[in-house]
């Protein structure tokens, strides 16, 4: 006799096994599990659309456009905002150190008001913005907040400057988990910064063009500088904050491919290329081993807009490494470093993909294997990730890329849905193998 057919369950002519129905279910199971642990896409910020409509801090937004682009790549900090009737009454500063006194109210992370509410009467130090440069000796670029359990009053100060503090005003603006921003009372200067500096450097009369040709190896960026006019631009910044240069070497410009033509480009896009070499800051090669934040913005980001043009700086193999998103270059020596001007000498010519668009150029020389340079090739170390597609390392993000007020909530709801779809399509996919 032969053996009894598995017991199933039977609806008119349609019949589900019972091992149809175990396989299903922990299959089902396992796609949800798997799905569940997928990550949100997350959300740059762009600070200036959080403080907009917000009329009292136009004056301090105003001047945070220098750090836009460092803030641009963060998806989660806690801003310390000055109002326009208490910025007034603020110091004089130089503008050269302005920029890391602002970065200087920045925390990297989000702080509810409860989080402000549990506060110890002893205080908590929390990282900034100017601890990532690197120009911030031991944890001097972070703050310590307190609050007075008598009054509840939670007071920031500068943990090597105790003279320089502020008191915590208001909430602001909070978006969950992102972003807030608190209304301080003050201005508060970080420990070791010459605030007081003259607005300039002595300017050191320095000829890029000249420089680059004693370098002997950088005579075709040479000539391009000068064709351009755009060496005058740069040469005027030395009395300035100071600039470090990016200059590809001759064989950099041989080992374009065909599809890159350079001298074709119209002499906008080709001063904006050439702009893209520079940073609108002094940074030695010690600086550049040690940076922090990675993604830097370029004299093309002053000119073209916030969270373009920028370049990703890490180390790679022991070298400073300078990705672009389609080009990867290492900097192969120092040409000339005397502050406040470094000028580096590059292996890659530096594409912006804002112009040569998003794909990798590959341009090894004849006869080398080595692949070409993609967004992730070579972890950086010591660097918060390789450069991703991201606001650069800055692509422009306006605002949260959606509405601000609403973001945090669509953010969930698209999640859910995309990880539905998923479910839904696992699930039937499954029934359909398993019967």
């Amino acid at each position: 006799m032969p053996p009894p057919p598995p017991s199933s369950y039977s609806h008119s002519d349609f019949v589900i096994p019972h091992f149809t129905l175990k396989t299903t279910f922990i299959v089902s199971y396992l796609a949800v599990a798997l799905v569940a642990v997928a990550p949100l896409p997350s959300h740059s910020i762009n600070i200036t659309a959080v403080l907009s409509p917000f009329p009292d801090f136009s004056q301090f937004t105003a001047l945070l456009a220098p750090i836009s682009s460092d803030l641009a790549g963060r998806t989660s900090l806690s801003l310390l905002a000055v109002p326009n009737s208490r910025l007034s009454s603020a110091p004089h500063l130089s503008p050269s150190a302005l920029p890391d006194i602002l970065r200087y109210h920045v925390l990297l992370q989000f702080l509810s008001l409860s989080d402000l509410h549990t506060l110890p009467p002893s205080g908590k130090l929390f990282t900034t913005l100017f601890q990532t440069t690197g120009r911030a000796p031991s944890n001097s670029g972070s703050l310590n907040l307190t609050r007075d359990p008598r009054n509840g009053v939670v007071t920031v100060t500068s943990p090597y400057y105790p003279s320089s503090n502020a008191t915590v005003l208001s909430l602001v603006k909070t978006l969950p988990y992102n972003v807030t921003v608190f209304s301080v009372d003050n201005l508060i200067l970080p420990f070791g910064l010459d605030l007081m500096a003259s607005e300039t450097h002595p300017n050191l009369g320095l000829n890029i063009t000249k420089a680059l040709i004693d370098g002997k190896n950088f005579n075709v960026a040479a000539s391009m500088l000068a064709a351009s006019g755009v060496v005058e631009e740069f040469e005027a910044d030395e009395g300035g904050a100071g600039i470090t240069m990016f200059v590809p070497v001759d064989d950099a410009f041989a080992d374009l491919p065909p599809a890159v033509s350079l001298q074709s480009l119209p002499a906008d896009k080709k001063a904006v290329v050439l702009k893209f070499h520079v940073l609108h800051s002094y940074y030695p090669l010690g600086s550049l081993e040690s940076v922090v934040n990675p993604l830097q913005p370029t004299l093309a980001t002053e000119a073209m807009g916030a969270g373009s043009f920028t370049l990703n700086i890490s180390r790679v193999n022991g070298s400073v490494a300078i990705n672009t998103g389609i080009v990867q270059a290492s900097v192969t020596q120092t040409v000339f470093d005397q502050n406040p001007v470094a000028i580096f000498g590059v292996s890659k010519v530096l594409l912006p993909r804002e112009i040569f668009g998003k794909n990798p150029i590959p341009t090894p020389k004849l006869g080398s294997t080595a692949p070409p340079p993609e967004d992730d090739a070579l972890s950086p170390e010591g660097s918060p990730g390789a450069m991703d597609g991201q606001p650069s390392h800055l692509s422009s993000p306006p605002g949260f890329r959606q509405d601000m007020q609403s973001n945090a909530a669509a953010a969930g709801v698209c999640g859910s849905k995309f990880k539905s779809s998923i479910v839904v399509a696992v699930f039937v996919c499954c029934i359909g193998f398993c019967i």
